[in-house]
């Protein structure tokens, strides 16, 4: 396994993004009125607005290039087995995110956490603007790719899948060539407007008091899962979680489920209580569509971004159609760092009325602390798949018959 540089990793990248656009947003705050610091805000704020129309571009393609060939990956596979591994996926996606919606609504009011709306500096204008328009509105997108994922699944479009397949492979390499490295220009670009403005350096403290309690989610929800998963299989769930250390430490350190389940598989077939068949058939899969722990990350981050942007927590019904979305976006989203908040950005945008600022901030501290997240998704599925086997032991599933596709 390739192991990843962390000085060329996109966290570190982050974090000098970060810390340069503070460093300049200070000095330029500091040299105000001065004719050069005009004119670097100037470029600062132009610059930021053009990658932010990039990134904005993209977002409908990511969800096609995602939601749409997943379905049909389904369709092709149907069985019992695999729509079983997919609800109890999504179910636990969106149980994590109600979970942390409702801590939300408990934790945030009492961080101390103030709106930076008033009494700030106003930044200037772009100088120039390059609108770059979608190819079409986020939930068009959503629902173009739901309807030709399904319907090429019922017709058996072999021609239909296959491109979609392709295109996820397109959409993927502009993710990783051009979205992965403009992110930190953007981030550092943005945080230097948030510098130049004063509201950074108020909220430092509330940044990481957020992360602490995001990780002792994670924790608490692998819990549930794994207690879950012991009561249903009626097997010890210690004897999964026992085995599970290297594969959590590999994923803090590759930020990456793929790049984890050669790991993953080693530590899942060492338990006793796992059928060597659901190993083989779910670790694979949940490494795919299982997020339990990004989703739950990023919805308290956007609950907490939120009020400390505009001053507010998003209402619980929004809340909640967020939470059911962002389920369906998990299960497609791409295999890359910050790639669950990626995908769902349309929903970030469309959803909760985020503008450029509070994308850059969840980007920024959702990558940083991604890796745990990860962690926390790649352990998850060790739960899920103990559920596979309780499932197939109890509906006589034999160890090592497939079943045929239509069933």
């Amino acid at each position: 396994m390739k192991k990843t540089n962390f000085w060329n990793s996109l966290p570190f990248k982050l974090m000098v993004g970060v810390l340069a656009g503070v460093v300049i947003g200070l000095v330029l705050s500091s040299t105000d009125g001065n004719a050069f610091s005009k004119a670097i805000l100037n470029i600062v704020v132009t610059l930021k607005y053009i990658l932010n129309q990039i990134i904005n571009f993209c977002i409908p393609l990511i969800i096609i290039a995602f939601i749409a060939p997943s379905i049909t990956q389904m369709g092709k596979n149907a069985s019992k087995l695999l729509l079983i591994a997919v609800t109890i996926a999504y179910s636990s996606s969106v149980g994590a995110a109600l979970f942390s919606t409702a801590a939300g609504y408990a934790l945030i009011p009492h961080l101390s956490i103030s709106s930076t709306a008033d009494g700030l500096k106003e930044l200037p204008a772009a100088v120039f603007e390059l609108s770059i328009p979608q190819i079409m509105p986020v939930m068009s997108a959503l629902v173009f790719s739901i309807m030709i994922g399904l319907a090429a699944a019922w017709t058996k479009a072999e021609l239909i899948s296959d491109l979609l397949e392709e295109f996820q492979k397109i959409v993927l390499a502009i993710v990783s060539r051009i979205m992965i490295p403009i992110l930190p220009f953007f981030i550092g670009l943005t945080f230097c407007g948030l510098s130049y403005e004063g509201s950074i350096t108020k909220q430092v403290p509330v940044f990481l008091k957020i992360i602490i309690i995001v990780l002792i989610g994670h924790y608490i929800w692998m819990a549930l899962l794994y207690t879950i998963a012991g009561l249903y299989s009626k097997k010890n769930p210690i004897e999964v979680i026992r085995h599970y250390g290297p594969a959590y430490l590999t994923s803090i350190g590759t930020m990456s489920s793929a790049a984890t389940l050669a790991v993953a598989l080693q530590c899942a077939g060492k338990s006793k209580v796992l059928r060597k068949d659901m190993v083989s058939f779910g670790i694979p899969l949940f490494a795919n569509i299982h997020l339990c722990g990004s989703v739950l990350t990023e919805v308290f981050f956007c609950m907490t971004v939120s009020k400390i942007l505009y001053g507010t927590i998003p209402s619980a019904g929004t809340m909640i159609l967020f939470c059911v979305l962002l389920g369906i976006f998990a299960i497609g989203a791409p295999g890359v760092p910050g790639g669950t908040v990626m995908a769902s950005l349309g929903l970030i945008t469309g959803v909760l009325g985020f503008n450029d600022t509070g994308t850059a901030l969840m980007l920024t501290i959702f990558a940083l602390q991604d890796s745990f997240g990860t962690a926390c998704n790649v352990t998850g599925d060790g739960a899920l798949t103990l559920i596979l086997t309780g499932y197939a032991e109890r509906h006589g599933i034999k160890e090592g018959i497939k079943e045929d596709a239509g069933n």
